[in-house]
């Protein structure tokens, strides 16, 4: 792979973009652009977040992409830099999410309303029973 001008390249562009980038971070930490401790990446993260809140005031749509991505990509880095998989810990909250809102349609069944009458703090207070069941 001499033919390589960044240690970057060989990464997908098919790939999942979580995957993508964290195998693109994973590359960038490997000649040490990676934080030393995770109380460095935090305060990084904040400030996307703190970028991306401005964007919303801006009220830039092409801005608020950026800045959520960034907010995105900073998530994916943190996930590296702890050893957690960002697509399996997905995966999972949206196995949680699946199983509290299923209970919420059942909640609403079982007492013969529809969700589309239903307020967001009834449904709200089903979403609390539902994560107190865990």
């Amino acid at each position: 792979h001499k033919d390589r001008t960044s240690i970057l390249e060989g990464v997908p562009n098919q790939l999942p973009s979580l995957l993508r980038a964290h195998r693109l971070q994973e590359r960038a930490a490997r000649v040490g652009f990676d934080w030393n401790h995770l109380n460095e990446a935090l305060p990084k993260l904040d400030e996307e977040i703190a970028e991306f809140k401005e964007s919303l005031k801006e009220e830039d749509s092409g801005k608020i992409e950026e800045e959520l991505g960034d907010v995105f990509f900073m998530l994916v880095n943190i996930s590296r830099f702890l050893g957690v998989n960002p697509d399996e810990a997905l995966r999972k909250t949206i196995s949680k999410f699946i199983s509290r809102f299923r209970y919420i349609e059942e909640q609403a069944e079982n007492a013969g309303r529809s969700l589309n009458d239903m307020t967001l703090e009834e449904m709200e207070m089903l979403w609390q029973e539902a994560k107190s069941q865990k």
